[in-house]
């Protein structure tokens, strides 16, 4: 049996060629960009180790032995899900490897901007020296922390925060209220927006959530809010963002992800002083990205192994079943 590594922006695929290779499956590795790309690199291949490049129906439709597919991330935002249902193609994501890295890492933006600690930095480095160069800062336990998705990483981004902030509201349509934690108080969006001086958010990338950070949600939030985004970047319309920081609603944003990556060098978002970028990095760790590649390459193994991947998205169509002695023979 043979997999694909259609495309990946780590140094290296070492660990998982030989994860997949000691398994017994055979291994292609390539750097798709385009479906064209991917349709011709994946002859032959029942299943997908995919990062980036798009995965929709004119993949499917060309290549019906592809019959799973695994995604290194939590995010599942270049598979097209309703296309994988229609052609019965399994997809995997890896939920649950980098929970503490994203939330700690949403947190430090979070009080880094509370704190004016990118604009403590800025005026130390140009020759003015003082508490008040900055402008007045709040106590963090005044303010009131809004978490939008209370899944995993939402969830480990209230229990950090809780020392912090004074209170912790959360929105999350898709959680029954007694599975909050106690120390999270449950709103519906437009409350939250509105009482919450700082929203983190922390939902996937859906029809649903596109742009949810948008001007409206934006318009209604307390005069000198802030704003954290660590989970994908087109849930905030990045033009009103930049409308709410030049407006004074916003005080400063914390942006992990953009709706473009990395942006074009002239973006005003790479030149506004309010503005506390990383480069999509709220995931890593070393122990993080080796823990998310295992289970990414284990997805593959086990769809061929046991029927279905560890972490299923969708449910594809019946899966070949191993021979007798279990192995994954090409």
């Amino acid at each position: 049996m043979r997999f694909l590594i259609t495309d990946y922006d780590f140094p290296d695929v070492d660990a998982e060629l030989a994860q997949l290779r000691d398994a017994g499956f055979e291994v292609r590795v390539a750097q798709c960009r385009t479906e064209e790309d991917l349709v011709r690199e994946a002859a032959g291949c029942a299943g997908v180790l995919t990062q980036y490049v798009p995965v929709n129906a004119k993949v499917f439709a060309a290549r019906p032995e592809l019959r799973v597919v695994s995604r290194f991330g939590a995010g599942y935002d270049t598979v097209n899900l309703d296309d994988a249902r229609r052609f019965g193609v399994w997809v995997a994501n890896s939920p649950d490897y980098g929970v503490a890295e994203v939330a700690t890492h949403a947190l430090a933006m979070a009080l880094s901007l509370v704190r004016h600690l990118p604009s403590y930095d800025r005026d130390v480095r140009a020759g003015r020296w003082h508490y008040l160069s900055t402008g007045a800062l709040r106590r963090p336990s005044s303010l009131t922390l809004g978490i939008l998705g209370l899944g995993r990483i939402g969830k480990r981004m209230a229990a950090l925060s809780q020392a912090a902030f004074g209170r912790i509201l959360a929105c999350d349509p898709y959680i029954p209220e007694p599975d909050f934690p106690p120390c999270v108080q449950s709103v519906g969006a437009a409350e939250l927006w509105r009482e919450a001086d700082v929203v983190s958010l922390h939902v996937p990338l859906t029809g649903e959530t596109r742009g949810i950070a948008g001007a409206r949600a934006l318009e209604s939030m307390r005069e000198g809010s802030w704003l954290v985004n660590t989970s994908r970047g087109p849930v905030c319309d990045l033009d009103a963002v930049l409308d709410a920081l030049d407006s004074g609603r916003l005080e400063g944003a914390g942006l992990d992800v953009l709706p473009k990556e990395p942006p074009e060098a002239d973006h005003p978002v790479l030149r506004h002083p309010r503005v506390l970028l990383s480069p999509h990095a709220a995931f890593y760790s070393w122990q993080g990205e080796r823990e998310l590649r295992r289970k990414a390459a284990q997805n593959l193994i086990d769809w061929a192994r046991k029927g279905r991947p560890t972490y299923v998205v969708v449910e594809g169509q019946p899966s070949p079943r191993p021979s007798p002695k279990g192995e994954g023979q090409h």
